[in-house]
């Protein structure tokens, strides 16, 4: 196909087949063929890597993100760390589409259609962006929604059990996530966690605070936020951070990885701008310091163990439900999670959608049985209340499931809810 063809004939382009005209241009992709295969008349097209080429986007060097937990706070501190290194990245993800510490796009899907992260990658490499950091999700991995894009780099966070809906097994999630390493592309994995996924070993670095890694942690404190003393190789450097819990000490460890494997800059360098990273809003976020109250979105088993895990040096209280219409094996895991790390447990609704709320929460109560102090209440806001009103000094009160939502989705309407909003409000905090 010829370039020049494609740019003096058409002014548009779309992968969706009802919307093709004289004027607009098919982006032929895994997804849609089924549906061009049967047009009787077949469009002229493009496809995703002939389209990268065409807008010149071979020299972008693409940074993916994958797993169950920690993609969004991962993808945000390389984000940061590369911004404060004096180079030019962009952002794509969960909480919208960035670069030169703006917001370009809202929120939107974790990984959108692969014609939306190509023309993402078109706006940001116009806006002077030669790195473009995105998260993968299992579906986008399942539905080749990344299909022609060639990474520089491919990050693994940790692939336990989620989106047992749509995948059927943790098994067939974990090989879903494994597609995403096989090739030869240069890698970065979590070495605490690798015994989940099959990978190709080519490439391959990783990083870990238990178990030998190529960046390992070599001690560390979470007293006052995180300190960390590290090791590359032979070399040797320390990073001070104010986000909170031993999960966040493994998502800057693969930020610090991955940066130093992209740019080559010396170690102690790469730590040095972790301290200016506070972590992304509504993940370990610390709505109030006395009483402590922290917002995070862990929303599966796995999410809440590591975020309760990195706090139980505290005596805790504990606010999560779980999601409607979505997996419900997690259901008595999360309560079973919950009842052995908290003190005071709080089941309540996260995002019902089509379900019965009061059904959501006796699912969540099977793995609770037996276990004391803890109370079922449908209304997240009174949950929320007595939580407060019954927490001690010495408690940490962590509110899980919806991080920086600002919505609570029922039959089908999302009205306004915001965890940390309500929590302000009712400690009367400005």
């Amino acid at each position: 196909m010829k370039i020049d063809f494609i740019k003096d004939t058409y002014i548009s382009i779309t992968d969706d087949t009802s919307k093709l005209d004289s004027t607009t241009l098919f982006l032929k992709t895994v997804q849609n063929s089924s549906y061009f295969d049967k047009l009787d008349i077949k469009p002229e097209y493009i496809t995703p890597s002939e389209l990268i080429e065409f807008w010149k986007l071979e020299d972008m060097r693409v940074v993916g993100v994958t797993g169950t937990n920690g993609k969004t706070t991962v993808t945000a501190a390389i984000y940061s760390f590369l911004l404060d290194l004096d180079e030019k990245p962009a952002l794509q993800g969960t909480r919208g589409l960035f670069a030169n510490e703006k917001r370009i796009e809202e929120k939107s899907m974790t990984t959108p259609s692969i014609l939306e992260t190509i023309y993402n990658m078109k706006q940001t490499s116009e806006l002077g962006c030669n790195y473009f950091i995105m998260e993968v999700s299992s579906h986008a991995i399942e539905q080749q929604r990344i299909e022609g894009i060639k990474f520089a780099l491919k990050v693994h966070t940790n692939v336990t059990s989620d989106h047992l809906d749509y995948h059927g097994t943790v098994e067939e999630y974990r090989r879903v996530k494994s597609l995403f390493f096989d090739d030869d592309t240069p890698k970065l994995l979590n070495k605490d966690d690798i015994k989940h996924i099959t990978y190709n070993p080519i490439g391959a670095q990783s990083y870990g605070i238990d178990e030998p890694a190529t960046f390992k942690v070599q001690a560390f404190s979470l007293l006052n936020g995180i300190t960390a003393g590290i090791k590359h190789l032979q070399k040797e450097a320390t990073f001070q951070s104010p986000m909170v819990g031993l999960f966040n000490l493994s998502n800057l460890m693969a930020a610090v990885g991955s940066v130093e494997m992209l740019t080559k800059r010396p170690l102690d360098e790469i730590c040095d701008v972790v301290e200016y990273f506070a972590g992304v809003a509504g993940r370990m976020e610390v709505v109030s310091q006395n009483p402590l109250v922290i917002v995070d979105f862990a929303h599966t088993d796995d999410g809440i163990y590591a975020v309760l895990e990195s706090m139980k040096d505290r005596d805790i209280s504990v606010v999560f439900g779980a999601g409607g219409n979505r997996d419900k094996q997690k259901r008595p895991r999360m309560g079973a999670v919950a009842g052995r790390y908290a003190n005071k447990i709080y089941v309540t609704s996260d995002n019902p959608r089509d379900e019965v709320p009061e059904q959501i929460l006796e699912d969540i109560l099977i793995g609770l049985r037996g276990k004391e102090n803890v109370t079922a209440c449908p209304d997240r806001r009174l949950a929320i209340k007595m939580a407060l009103e019954k927490l001690q000094e010495n408690e940490v009160l962590l509110i899980l499931g919806k991080g920086d939502e600002d919505y609570q989705e029922i039959k089908g309407v999302k009205y306004h809810f915001d965890d940390r909003e309500v929590v302000r409000e009712l400690l009367n905090i400005q």
